[in-house]
């Protein structure tokens, strides 16, 4: 059975075991360093508790724990404004038209404008699991669990909400689009790059990148191919996305070029679908599997259960998700459709 949770100080080796078995295959705003991971986590506990600043903005962090064995099999996470109150840089995908009347000539050229349109909208992030579990429940429960979350803390978000989805990279770890254009600014590969924006921010990317636009025919014909593509492995991930609600817009990440998705908050699917009810115990298990989730702040829990009957503001479920929520009968939870 699976349960996600707030993230808590004890569970930092399980969280740096999870951030570094991604190796070259998947980066992550996860940072692989103790104190780093250690900080993060410390954060996210400020942030349950409601202790969140101006000069600290909110972020959370949660953990997908496998209840019998009390593994940690992923995390995922919420910044409740993207940049943390400082500038959230992407390319803004645009275009010019170079003309000559003399020549009557007339052609159409695509343009990447370094762009920071998207700061303080609400951000997904920190999405990791076990491979084995892409693509199950359980990779659902985690990432459809912090919609629930902002569903009941909504004062807390923002009327929008982005995602940066991993840009292409080959088996080797080469990135095309770094290759192409941000190599030659910095002297890192991406791997490292990567790595300093999960201590830092991608602020001191953006600050040393050229501030003026990068024309696209510039770029190596393997980078323009990249331009607003997945990597193969985010697939799963952009198709969940993509179902609750999410569409690619004219943003692209400015590491790799991966699409930067957007919604309305208020118009997720988890978000729309989910309702409150009170709960009351029932000794069937079989029914429709749903997500259940419960508590605030640092008390929030959500997991998937069976439910046997739901009859206006009631809802019937097994008694063992409820020593899974840490409720009891009559308490509210929210319930969504899985």
């Amino acid at each position: 059975m699976w349960l996600v949770r707030p993230a808590r100080p004890d569970d930092l080796d399980q969280i740096l075991d999870i951030a570094g078995e991604q190796g070259a295959r998947l980066s992550s705003t996860l940072p692989k360093q103790r104190e780093a991971m250690a900080r993060k986590i410390e954060h996210s506990c400020r942030s349950f508790e409601g202790q969140a600043t101006e000069d600290a903005p909110a972020r959370f962090l949660f953990v997908l724990e496998e209840i019998d064995s009390g593994n940690i099999m992923g995390t995922a996470g919420i910044d409740a404004r993207a940049g943390n109150g400082q500038p959230f840089y992407n390319y803004r995908r645009d275009a010019l038209i170079h003309a000559s009347h003399e020549l009557g000539v007339s052609r159409r050229v695509e343009v990447l404008y370094p762009s920071h349109g998207l700061t303080d909208q609400s951000l997904l992030c920190g999405l990791t699991i076990k491979p084995e579990l892409q693509g199950t429940d359980a990779f659902e429960l985690l990432s459809r669990s912090r919609i629930l979350f902002m569903a009941e803390h909504r004062g807390w978000f923002h009327a929008r909400t982005v995602v940066e989805i991993q840009g292409v990279q080959d088996d080797d770890g080469h990135v095309p689009f770094w290759d192409s254009l941000g190599r030659h600014f910095f002297n890192m590969d991406f791997q490292t790059a990567d790595q300093y924006s999960g201590i830092l921010s991608k602020t001191f990317i953006a600050e040393l990148m050229p501030p003026n636009p990068i024309y696209v025919t510039l770029l190596s014909p393997a980078a323009q191919a990249a331009l607003g593509q997945p990597h193969t492995l985010t697939v799963p991930n952009l198709e969940l996305l993509q179902r609750e609600g999410f569409q690619a817009g004219c943003y692209l990440d400015i590491f790799d070029a991966g699409p930067v998705l957007e919604a309305r908050t208020d118009s997720l699917r988890t978000l729309v679908t989910s309702h409150r009810k009170d709960l009351h115990g029932s000794h069937d298990e079989s029914g429709e599997t749903c997500l259940i989730s419960a508590g605030e702040g640092r008390e929030f829990r959500c997991t998937l259960t069976t439910v046997t009957e739901s009859l206006e503001e009631t809802l019937k479920v097994p008694v063992q998700t409820w020593q899974r929520l840490n409720r009891s009968a009559g308490d509210t939870v929210r319930i969504a459709p899985l």
